[in-house]
C-alpha cells in the first residue's frame, strides 16, 4: 500500500518537464560584393525559401544590412552556417552568414 509521502513524491516527479532546446536564427548579412542572384540563389538553395520569399528576403538584406532566412534548433542552424559560407567562399563571394539565439 503506498503512503502519502509516496504519491507525494510521485507528483513532484511528474511536474518537472523538459525544456524544449534553445532555437537560433539564421541571418545573412549585407556587403558590397556579393551579386543579389546569388544570395537569392543561397537562400532557395539552403533554406528552401521560393523565388519569391528569397527574393524578399535578400531586399531585406540589402536596404536594412542583414535578413532572417530561417529558425532552427543550434545543430541544424549551425550546419547551415557553415553549408552557406562554404558555398559562398567556394564562388569568390564575401557573403556572411550568422546564428543568432532566439
Amino acid at each position: 500500500m503506498a503512503t502519502k509521502q509516496d504519491s507525494d513524491t510521485v507528483l513532484i516527479r511528474q511536474e518537472k518537464k523538459l525544456k524544449p532546446p534553445p532555437m537560433y536564427q539564421v541571418f545573412l548579412m549585407n556587403d558590397d560584393y556579393t551579386p543579389m542572384e546569388f544570395v537569392v540563389a543561397i537562400i532557395q538553395e539552403y533554406f528552401n525559401k521560393d523565388r519569391e520569399t528569397a527574393t524578399q528576403i535578400m531586399l531585406k538584406v540589402h536596404r536594412d544590412g542583414k535578413g532572417m532566412c530561417g529558425v532552427y534548433p543550434r545543430d541544424i542552424a549551425s550546419t547551415k552556417v557553415d553549408l552557406v559560407l562554404a558555398h559562398a567562399r567556394k564562388a569568390g563571394h564575401p557573403l556572411q552568414c550568422v546564428m543568432e539565439e532566439v
